[in-house]
């Protein structure tokens, strides 16, 4: 072979032919490649071929096809690399590290030769360059079925490095290093043991012995829940030597150097969510090293600074640049658009990507999640939290050893531990050789793109270098100079500058300094500040100077607008986060702003870099493509001022909350259809706004019930379901009834018995056993209002009786609450007491009434063509299949359900269909499939928060599948199959590739657009 060819099989299958990837498109063929890989340098026969391709079934003419598809697979490789034999076919591998299995393997055999050896530091290199290999599951790309012979001991071979790896690590004395791995090996394999003891000693061995011991628990109770049997011998004496502080336990000093390279390096594609840049970043290079050597010698690093120094874009660049150092992501939240302390945590968690929907608070889900994770925490905008934030980030700290945060504010959290990189203005000295200062750099990219010709003569560039000077190199005060530059020349923005300035200078004494407000210059050096660089004059240019360019700057642009887009500038520092058009024309008209006149004021403050836009995103798909806006935290700031000084901020609050009130009411009119979706995607993104609504609403008892009916609409949508959580739903109906002038609630609000109601409904969904006295509650308030039998009440009653009694008695009265919601016009309510109805006569009823109940859940689903209620329309059918006719035909619609609640983004409602797959299994006798997803839905609770407990129907369906399943496995297999499920990072395409060999459903995933292995469309 004249080309140089690399093959792998550790992920989907994979060709780069020098040095560029070789694209095998159909299934058959790249079968037909794996079949070689998988015996490289060994002679496949025909036969062998033709069983990997169709197994027992194979078609008239296979061998003949075979021959076909060896000659498509030539063509697509080239020569020379397919070779035939008079037995059958060959492919030659030129070398072993041309073949990443084989790669993998010879670095393992190295590997565990230095170990031997006593050179662990060697060996730690060795398997970690082995691991690297992996891309993913093996032949991830291709049916399961046909390479049985494969995977699994490939998966063993996985794990046994990774055990290496381990040891190795722990053996050069960097238990610290070991933890994030050892916590993805107990998670993904929670019955093995071995994974258990090393995490135990890895914690150990860092000095965090509490943990340890706390790990032992846990496994002992995963142990007992799933096999009924306690630790083995070897995890119960390491537990006793470590209660015992045995010698040789002691914990290894942690190493505080760098991290040796290519140990425990991450991949690439690290998890994360930092958003994409969308203009050009000029300069800071020194202000970059140093954030980043902050960081390497402390665990949290606040960088301050004046409105406008460019903080938020320093600190997302240096995260960028850190990435590959954090193997578990760098997580950005924007705190800008919180006013609430207490949702601060939530506002993290949801930033992480955790919807955790149970009773515990999101600070303990937080604690949990990052305990051994390394990762990069960015906490952006601060300033007005900064109690809050310092209480969290100390709490994060302490709880986990391998995190970092990276925080901006305008002042200091005054944590332990904590360094301070006082963020400087971009520089105004050219380079030595003469390159631009940065300053300046910014000004020509930013007027550039705002049309402006360029300029070439040294006095325009020499009043360019002014201009940045008089602006003090504040990055936002040259930007909303640079736009002016598309009409006016340098010289007549410097000219009106200047005239700005005079004037402040008159009412504004110019204040020097030499860094933040509160830090003397002698406390420089002792808490890591970075002090900022010396201004033109060779003294350090305070804050007091720097707010007053800002302030001019801001002046100025506000001058330049029309008196219209004046006003509409302050009225839109109402929004938090972003909005749109139609909630422009609701707020902010009147008084001087006409609703024709909306459009074209904000297009003006659009291109006067007040306003940005944003056109959509992939986020968006159903809600459309309506543009949505926003205002940078500097200019809205300046535009709140702006409305209290002209006495109306009061007067737009209302209107803001207003119109937000009536959106939750028109979703919680409308949401049970064909829009339902849209209408949850949009509340997602409108998020902000409500909490800021809601948090205006709290500060005034008149206000509160209307801010208790925004959090029950929100709630009657599933809005917190799928844009937060439960327990931030039930954080706002507590602390506004809290505020309620009286007990019913007040006009214009939700009355008391439906906020009751619905707080009823989260505990019950959350299995909390304070729902029983929540449901004593709305019955009190109900009698208060005289309506003790009003449905809330009844539906209350009936969904108590299905979760926590089991009583059959639930069935009547959900039909009851359902016929009352039918006749009083509240069509959503009806539909969630006819699902309960439904579940509630599949579990507790006979079989008639259960079909009845479903037949007619179905129907309204399929009416009203909501598609979250068609999921659980689905899931119904499963279920009543599965307890009141033939298990087998409860498959497809269960799969169905997944294959939709995928697709909606729905994380809650896995939960259920996996576990109900897995009893429909476990009835179809499919044991070992069973434990397969029991385990994977186990790890779908765990990532939401769902519970069994307090939900008694579903625990006892859960318990019986158990307990049936081990009667036809032994400990072993059922260990086995449990940790294939719960260790699978897709549990979903787990389950409906199971499914799809049990039972004839591939139709409902391929109909859906969903492939998982052994679910193939037709070529």
């Amino acid at each position: 072979m004249d080309a140089q060819y690399e093959f792998g099989i550790l992920g989907p299958v994979r060709v780069v032919r020098d040095g560029r990837d070789v694209v095998i498109g159909a299934v058959q063929l790249r079968t037909v490649l794996a079949a070689l890989l998988v015996e490289a340098d060994r002679v496949v026969p025909v036969a062998a071929l033709v069983d990997r391709l169709w197994g027992d079934g194979p078609p008239h003419g296979a061998r003949n096809a075979v021959q076909n598809y060896v000659l498509r697979l030539r063509r697509a490789l080239g020569p020379g690399v397919v070779l035939t034999d008079r037995c059958g076919y060959v492919l030659r591998v030129a070398e072993p590290g041309r073949l990443d299995v084989r790669g993998f393997a010879s670095l393992v055999t190295e590997g565990r030769a230095a170990a031997g050896e006593g050179r662990p530091e060697r060996a730690a290199e060795l398997f970690d360059r082995a691991l690297g290999l992996w891309r993913g599951e093996p032949l991830g790309d291709l049916p399961v079925e046909r390479f049985q012979d494969v995977v699994p001991a490939l998966h063993e071979e996985h794990l046994a490095a990774q055990e290496a790896w381990v040891d190795a690590v722990l053996a050069c004395g960097r238990p610290a290093d070991a933890l994030p791995r050892l916590r993805r090996l107990t998670d993904g394999h929670p019955l093995d043991e071995r994974f258990w003891a090393r995490r135990m000693l890895a914690l150990y061995r860092c000095g965090r012995q509490g943990e340890a011991l706390e790990c032992f628990r846990l496994v002992s109770a995963v142990l007992a829940d799933e096999l009924g049997i306690d630790p083995g011998a070897e995890l119960k004496d390491l537990h006793q030597r470590m209660l015992t502080a045995a010698p040789d336990l002691v914990p290894t000093p942690r190493r505080h150097g760098p991290r040796t390279a290519g140990v425990g390096a991450p991949s690439s594609d690290a998890p994360g969510n930092l958003p994409a840049e969308t203009t050009s970043f000029v300069g800071r290079e020194h202000e970059i090293d140093r954030t980043g050597r902050l960081l390497a010698q402390g665990r949290l690093v606040t960088l301050t600074g004046v409105g406008g120094v460019g903080k938020t874009r320093l600190a997302l660049r240096t995260a960028r640049r850190l990435a590959p150092s954090f193997p578990d992501g760098v997580w950005l939240t924007d705190l800008a658009a919180l006013t609430d302390p207490a949702l601060l945590e939530r506002a993290v968690a949801e930033s992480l990507g955790m919807r955790d929907q149970s009773m515990r608070s999101a600070g303990e889900a937080i604690v949990d999640r990052l305990r051994d994770r390394r990762l990069l925490l960015v906490l952006d905008n601060c300033e007005h939290l900064v109690g809050a934030v310092a209480a969290l980030v100390l709490r994060l700290l302490r709880a986990a050893p391998e995190l970092r945060v990276l925080a901006t504010s305008r002042e200091r959290l005054c944590v332990p531990g904590e360094h301070v990189l006082l963020v400087p203005c971009l520089t105004l000295r050219d380079g030595p050789d003469g390159t631009p200062c940065e300053a300046v750099r910014l000004l020509v990219d930013r007027s550039a793109a705002s049309g402006a010709p360029p300029w070439a003569d040294e006095r325009r560039a020499a009043a360019a270098t002014e201009l940045c000077r008089r602006l003090d190199g504040i990055p936002l005060a040259i930007e909303l100079a640079a736009v002016r530059l598309s009409a006016l020349t340098v010289e007549e923005v410097l000219e009106r500058l200047e005239d700005r300035f005079h004037l402040l200078s008159a009412r504004h004494e110019r204040v020097p300094g030499a860094g933040p407000p509160g830090v003397e210059p002698s406390d420089v050096r002792q808490s890591g500040i970075e002090p900022s660089g010396a201004g033109p004059s060779g003294f350090m240019a305070g804050p007091g100077r720097y707010r007053h360019t800002l302030r001019g700057v801001m002046d100025w642009s506000h001058g330049l607008c029309t008196p219209a887009e004046r006003l509409l500038w302050s009225r839109l520092s109402v929004f938090v986060g972003g909005f749109d058009l139609v909630a422009v024309e609701s707020v902010c008209t009147g008084g001087g702003i006409a609703r024709a006149a909306v459009l074209d004021l904000v297009d003006g403050l659009v291109h006067k870099s007040v306003v940005t836009v944003d056109h959509g995103d992939a986020g968006r798909r159903r809600y459309g493509s309506t543009s949505r806006y926003r205002l940078l935290e500097t200019i809205r700031q300046y535009g709140a001022e702006r409305l209290r000084a002209e006495g109306d901020a009061t007067g737009v609050r209302l209107r803001h909350c207003e119109y937000y009130r009536d959106l939750a009411a028109r979703a919680a009119a409308e949401w049970c259809g064909p829009d339902e979706v849209g209408w949850l995607e949009r509340l997602r993104m409108e998020l902000p706004n409500v909490r800021s609504a809601l948090d205006f609403c709290r500060a005034d008892p008149g206000r509160a019930p209307t801010g208790a009916q925004i959090t029950v609409d929100l709630m009657r949508t599933r809005a917190w379901f799928f844009g937060s959580t439960l327990g931030e739903a039930r954080h706002w109906i507590e602390s506004l009834s809290a505020r309620f002038p009286d007990a019913a609630g007040g006009a214009g609000g939700a009355p008391a018995v439906v906020v009751t109601a619905m707080k009823t409904f989260i505990a019950l969904v959350q299995g909390d056993p304070a729902a029983t006295s929540y449901l004593a509650e709305c019955r009190n308030a109900a009698r208060a209002d005289g309506a003790a039998q009003a449905a809330p009440v009844e539906y209350m009653t009936g969904v108590h009786g299905l979760l926590v009694l089991s009583d059959p008695a639930s069935i009547d009265r959900l039909a009851r609450a359902r016929a009352e919601f039918a006749a009083g016009g509240q069509p959503g309510d009806a539909h969630m007491a006819t699902m309960f109805w439904a579940m509630a006569a599949a579990f507790l009823g006979g079989g008639d009434a259960a079909r009845t109940a479903c037949a007619a859940y179905v129907a309204e689903a399929e009416a009203a063509g909501a598609e979250w209620a068609l999921t659980w329309a689905q899931w119904c059918t499963g279920l009543t299949e599965l307890l009141h006719g033939d298990p087998r035909l409860a498959l497809a619609p269960l799969c169905d359900a997944l294959v939709r609640q995928r697709a909606v983004d729905d994380n809650w409602g896995p939960a259920w269909s996996l576990e109900t797959l897995a009893w429909t299994l476990g009835a179809l006798g499919r044991h070992r499939e069973a434990v397969v997803v029991l385990g994977a839905a186990r790890r779908h609770r765990q990532v939401t928060g769902a519970q069994l407990t307090g939900l008694h129907p579903f625990a006892a369906l859960h318990a019986r599948t158990r307990s049936v399943v081990r009667e036809h496995l032994s400990a072993g297999a059922y260990a086995d199959a449990w940790e294939r499920g719960a260790g699978d990072g897709d549990g979903i395409a787990l389950a409906l590739n199971i499914a799809y060999e049990v039972g004839e459903v591939g139709e409902v995933c391929e109909a859906e657009g969903v492939r998982v292995a052994g679910v193939r469309a037709a070529e």
